[in-house]
């Protein structure tokens, strides 16, 4: 099994702020904007609460509640309406699908979606973001591969319940791909089936990827089991040596500002496997959301 940590949701670059973590401590995705989305911000919900006044108010303006919004990946059956049949998947297209073809990414491999989160609170009827907060860098949500679908050789009536999706829309693309999440998955570490999809509810200290002391969002604090050493590819995007140090338990490493999609071979890292199964077990603070 291949692990792809994949960055989506708000940034500086793709709406203008991070994503929010509300005063309950949930982690509220925001869909990064997309003028060519029939999906507006306004018919997405986190929980009962439509995600526009969120947008509007933490981007300053920026982001509109009528505004198009790239609902993508999509884990969450309350988050929009459905057809009936519709499953969790996610979309890809030109540089980033390229590395993950070449990265040979298929069915059986695991998407653990992270994004730039920032503690966010109610004040005078607008949302803002707490002062003194320091944005970082925090795992939202994953997905277990069923299947791998180009959009552009489907048929006009296959996946029925997908043609809300944005990758669904627009030009022919010869790269735009959908995967297709499984019903579940298990492996060695994690006896007990995991759900093939699902979002973090909460907020838990191992989802966290920001070293606590460090000064940016981009510099990561990761099990020591992520270290690449000599004999072992490394994180995709990460192969120069100066981007690691190693400390056991832990592994710092200075992330990647570019790339979306981050690939792993887990035949060559097994050690992680305990920690994989830790995160997405249930009997933790932050209680996943299937």
């Amino acid at each position: 099994m291949r692990l792809i940590l994949s960055r989506k949701g708000f940034d500086s670059s793709a709406g203008g702020c991070p994503s929010p973590v509300l005063p309950d401590g949930s982690l509220c995705v925001l869909p990064i904007p997309d003028a060519s989305s029939g999906i507006r911000y306004d018919q997405v919900r986190f929980g009962e609460r439509p995600l526009g006044k969120l947008v509007r108010d933490l981007s300053g303006g920026r982001v509109g509640a009528g505004d198009g919004a790239h609902l993508d990946p999509d884990l969450s059956a309350e988050a929009y309406p459905r057809a009936q049949g519709w499953r969790p998947l996610l979309g890809q297209t030109g540089s980033a699908q390229g590395h993950l073809r070449n990265q040979g990414v298929t069915a059986g491999d695991l998407f653990v979606f992270f994004g730039l989160f920032r503690r966010a609170e109610m004040h005078r009827r607008r949302w803002r973001f707490v002062p003194g907060s320091r944005p970082f860098h925090a795992i939202w949500g994953w997905l277990h591969v069923a299947e791998v679908r180009s959009v552009d050789d489907l048929a006009e009536d296959a996946l029925p319940w997908a043609r809300y999706h944005p990758h669904c829309h627009g030009r022919p693309d010869p790269g735009n791909t959908l995967y297709l999440a499984s019903d579940g998955f298990r492996w060695s570490d994690c006896p007990d089936p995991v759900a093939g999809s699902g979002v973090f509810a909460g907020l838990a200290p191992t989802q966290v990827l920001t070293d606590p002391e460090g000064r940016l969002p981009t510099q990561w604090r990761l099990p020591s089991g992520f270290y690449p050493g000599e004999h072992r590819a490394p994180l995709s995007y990460h192969a120069s040596p100066t981007r690691w140090r190693l400390e056991p338990p832990w592994c710092y490493l200075q992330c990647a500002a570019r790339g979306q999609e981050f690939v792993l071979d887990l035949a060559a890292y097994p050690e992680l496997e305990p920690w994989l199964a830790g995160l997405l077990r249930t009997d933790r603070g932050g209680q996943p959301r299937l």
